[in-house]
């Protein structure tokens, strides 16, 4: 019996390491997942987007503000002189902290009272926000020290910490509205990846391809399933996560479907091109969850994209996930209107169409 087994194990070794295909699913896949892993999914916060409100002008805040910029967390992208620059910055995502020092922080640090300095935080992403804050305490924790020890029992300054977007910093405020998205493309690249590989695995592809029907129409037809599919799964996530979870839609439930439909047409796109590209079903469970495993790690749901290496940043940009988290966050905490998000819904078109076309091309003439 362990004779045959030892065999059969042999046979099946042979069988695998022969089939160029099969070697290919083997060593590309692991490696590529790797080097993502390692590089993308980390939960260290560095090079912080800070930006500076200086009211006081005067050598101690200097002290302070230096803290900051020379601290390795933090880099400074600009110096805010207007109020109002605050706001916009941190919509922009052009600044992920804004520290701000008022006109009498000089004065107010060597009074009874103390001084406050007033950090803004971008908590739209709460793990990141918490991170920062911590960061910030033990600059000013330092600055007390030093403050202490070169004027005796002075009272040091305070730091007064504001979130925008997630007051409260719930994770599952950021979390949640995250898994419509990854739930759905989960689905539908799924349903769609198993279409056309199914059909060729039973021999009716050729079957449906010899009939009157254009390969535009079956394109289409293959289409129309996975999108009412992600469509309504989408819809249920949406009410569950307001009435279940509270978490807020401050945005216009129009913008996010818009976003929802351009967003589904992409991961139609890449399901149907997976499917056409592959022969049996085997190949295509393979090529989906070859797509879904970076696909996830670089869309930003867990970690944020900024502190990937320029490379790894780059190949966000072909991930229509990556445009879909902006797109759902924006709308569900900051009420992001719809003119705003441009720029994330037209490369999710651009995916769509292209991957669709790609699809279409591959019905006749993929080889075997």
């Amino acid at each position: 019996m362990w004779q045959r087994i030892f065999a059969l194990t042999i046979k099946e070794f042979l069988a695998l390491l022969r089939d160029p295909k099969a070697r290919l699913v083997i060593i590309v896949p692991p490696i590529v997942q790797l080097i993502l892993f390692s590089f993308a999914a980390t939960y260290d916060v560095n090079h912080v987007s800070l930006a500076v409100f200086d009211r006081d002008g005067g050598h101690d805040a200097g002290e302070l503000i230096a803290d900051f910029v020379d601290s390795p967390h933090f880099t400074l992208v600009g110096q805010i002189h207007r109020q109002a620059d605050i706001a916009t910055l941190i919509d922009r995502q052009e600044a992920l902290v804004v520290l701000s020092v008022g006109p009498r922080f000089a004065h107010d640090l060597r009074s009874p009272a103390g001084a406050q300095v007033q950090l803004i935080v971008d908590g739209r992403n709460s793990n990141t926000a918490a991170i920062v804050q911590g960061y910030a305490s033990d600059i000013i924790g330092r600055y007390n020290q030093q403050w202490l020890r070169s004027h005796g029992d002075a009272i040091p300054s305070e730091l007064v910490t504001r979130a925008w977007f997630n007051p409260n910093l719930e994770s599952r405020w950021f979390i949640v509205p995250g898994i419509v998205g990854l739930l759905v493309v989960v689905v539908v690249l799924v349903v769609t990846a198993l279409s056309v590989a199914r059909e060729r695995e039973q021999g009716t592809f050729d079957q449906l391809l010899v009939t009157p029907m254009r390969p535009t129409e079956i394109l289409i037809g293959k289409a129309v399933p996975g999108l009412v599919i992600g469509l309504l799964e989408a819809t249920a996530i949406i009410v569950i996560s307001m009435v279940v979870f509270g978490i807020p839609l401050r945005g216009e439930i129009a913008t996010l479907y818009v976003g929802l439909v351009l967003f589904l047409l992409s991961s139609v796109g890449v399901g149907l091109m997976i499917s056409a590209l592959s022969a049996t079903l085997q190949q295509a469970v393979l090529g989906a969850f070859l797509f879904l495993v970076p696909a996830v790690i670089l869309s930003g749901f867990a970690t944020p994209i900024a502190n990937m290496p320029p490379l790894v940043q780059d190949l966000t940009l072909i991930n229509p996930l990556r445009y879909f988290m902006v797109v759902v966050r924006g709308v569900f905490l900051e009420g992001t209107p719809l003119h705003l998000l441009v720029h994330q819904f037209w490369p999710m078109a651009v995916i769509g169409v292209v991957t669709l076309m790609l699809a279409g091309w591959l019905f006749r003439h993929r080889m075997y």
